[in-house]
């Protein structure tokens, strides 16, 4: 199955993007009481080198996963110099189980380390189980609370060297 998956950059305002991200905002309402996630996010924030924006497209065409990663620098947020923020981690639901959000994952962390990127940083929220499991199973530790959601309990931030020393 995996070589009949194609990942393939894309703009973040790519129709197929802006689909799937339609369905990430039902599914985080869904979960947290109807809220959805309004960090601001601009196409160019993904723009290469400094971000990536990845789809997942099954056999026939149809987008079934995505997920980008934009730079950061130390700000009032908490961010640090060198950062990659994980941004809309998401796979459709009859494709969960595939591997695809590690697969995606993966190919993040290559290009943001590629980009001279030091750090993967992401936040995520409790009620997204699946979520942090994948990340800690892929070395990522919590760490202290940064960027828009960073004074919310629900809020799970975490972090991961990209180039370990």
């Amino acid at each position: 199955m995996s070589q009949e998956i194609q990942l393939r950059v894309v703009s973040y305002d790519h129709p197929d993007a802006v689909k799937l991200n339609d369905q990430v905002q039902i599914e985080y309402q869904e979960r947290y009481d109807g809220e959805g996630d309004v960090t601001f996010l601009d196409p160019a924030m993904f723009a290469p080198p400094r971000g990536l924006y990845l789809l997942a497209y099954d056999a026939s065409g149809a987008p079934i996963a995505s997920g980008g990663w934009r730079g950061q620098e130390a700000n009032d947020e908490g961010y640090s110099d060198g950062d990659a923020e994980l941004k809309r981690m998401y796979v459709v639901p009859e494709a969960r189980g595939l591997g695809l959000a590690r697969r995606i994952l993966s190919a993040l962390e290559a290009d943001a380390r590629a980009a001279g990127r030091r750090r993967m940083a992401l936040e995520t929220g409790d009620q997204q189980p699946e979520a942090i499991a994948l990340y800690l199973s892929s070395g990522y530790a919590p760490s202290p609370k940064f960027g828009h959601y960073r004074f919310h309990d629900t809020s799970r931030c975490m972090t991961k060297l990209l180039n370990p020393a």
